[in-house]
């Protein structure tokens, strides 16, 4: 089924956050007349919140009545309403009830504390006050859940289950809708949001420019390259490299994941790296102007888009000193290739050479960097926290390994307080 953006003004491909299409179907005729929302269940677990909310929310806002809680999962609104009208209700809600009101990302669950609610953001940790004035505000205390252990387990169980779909699959978030409307609604027109198939954007693009590649070329000789990617042309570039960045460009010389021996100076992995060095050169902005999804497919083209190394090599290429800034921007792709611990250990290891080898000055920036890839969920805790705890010479020397380790260390303690101050506010709910 067809997914969408939770936040429909956000026209990034890459924008990792999806929920189904809101679905209604028209049944019966005259006073018995009313729609039936068909996925509201679905949309309602993309945004992590119950169905009931959303359907009580399009009661107020459209006057009608509504079951907000029926037995046979059909969510029922009185009278005749367009799925269009309903999805443009529904950016009121994200943005009112989902959306966490600092950093705009609807990683957030509900907690209602001394008749108060709150949005308590899993991305950012800020906690805001949802407006009690608004209606729905009075329904969702009113139904609140006995708190017990019951609760307890179920807030442990969403965030095991957000941990596993951390990739751009169907757990979303946030779409704000101008404010100031009179029904919370969005103007965002719905013919111009971005719409992605059951493969998100980024691989509709990428397949129809993989397939663009593998074209029949007519006449070799018209075809003018930005970057001549021969064989013969990435290893004179090699050698026009400084030793050590062509030395940072090769690891692990046992071979590849499946066996394959890459080493030896001109593996996949080293065309990858000076591909995405001369494409920068060639650019005046530097690396920061090379697309993500140019890189993904040079990357595929070489056949390595999948492979753990792949992510050492990125990490040394894809940032420059602005690196912090650059996180971000760069999250979506690497979202898309960090698929496994194993190549999360690697791309720490290719930060590690690129901070303590290639930018030594760059090593007391490391509590920043580590903390970027933590909240943007590149890298979970405990991988990092494993990282952290023992110095290693396989991306660099021991020596060079124990100084970023170090340096580290006010990051390592911050996710240590950070979490036994998250043990101590569920035991005091």
């Amino acid at each position: 089924m067809a997914t969408i953006n939770i936040r429909r003004d956000v026209a990034d491909p890459f924008y990792r956050y999806k929920m189904e299409r809101l679905q209604s179907k028209i049944e019966g005729k005259g006073n018995g007349i009313k729609t039936v929302v068909a996925n509201l269940s679905s949309v309602a677990q993309s945004l992590s919140r119950p169905p009931s909310y959303l359907i009580k929310y399009f009661g107020f806002e459209l006057g009608a009545q509504t079951n907000t809680n029926p037995a046979d999962d059909r969510w029922i609104i009185n009278g005749a309403h367009e799925a269009s009208k309903l999805q443009d209700h529904l950016d009121g809600f994200i943005s009112k009830f989902v959306l966490c009101k600092k950093c705009k990302n609807p990683e957030t669950d509900i907690v209602i504390k001394d008749g108060r609610i709150l949005e308590d953001c899993k991305a950012c940790g800020q906690r805001s006050d949802v407006d009690l004035r608004l209606k729905l505000s009075g329904f969702i205390i009113k139904t609140q859940p006995k708190k017990g252990k019951k609760d307890k387990s179920d807030k442990k169980a969403r965030r095991a289950k957000a941990k596993e779909n951390g990739d751009a699959d169907t757990n979303g978030n946030g779409h704000a809708s101008p404010e100031g409307s009179n029904s919370d609604n969005a103007d965002a027109d719905e013919d111009g949001a971005l719409e992605a198939g059951s493969d998100d954007e980024l691989t509709r693009r990428i397949n129809a420019e993989a397939k663009d590649l593998n074209g029949t070329v007519a006449d070799e000789d018209s075809v003018q390259w930005t970057v001549d990617t021969s064989e013969a042309a990435v290893k004179a570039r090699a050698q026009e490299l400084p030793d050590d960045f062509k030395q940072s460009l090769t690891f692990d010389e046992g071979g590849d994941e499946d066996g394959e021996d890459n080493a030896g100076g001109n593996s996949a992995y080293d065309q990858l790296g000076s591909w995405i060095i001369s494409s920068a050169e060639a650019k005046s902005g530097g690396v920061k102007e090379v697309a993500d999804v140019d890189i993904y497919l040079k990357a595929k083209e070489l056949g390595i888009e999948s492979k753990h190394r792949t992510l050492a090599v990125l990490a040394q290429t894809i940032f420059d000193d602005s690196i912090v800034e650059q996180i971000p921007t760069r999250s979506s792709m690497l979202k898309k290739m960090l698929t496994s611990e194993r190549h999360q250990k690697a791309f720490l290891g290719g930060t590690e050479r690129f901070v303590g080898k290639e930018h030594p000055k760059l090593v007391p920036a490391i509590p920043k960097i580590l903390l970027a890839y933590y909240q943007e969920d590149l890298v979970p805790e405990d991988v990092l926290k494993a990282w952290g705890s023992k110095a290693s010479k396989k991306y660099v020397d021991i020596a060079t390994s124990r100084k970023v380790r170090k340096a580290a260390e006010p990051f390592l303690e911050w996710l240590d307080n950070a979490e036994s101050d998250e043990e101590s506010e569920e035991e005091e709910e």
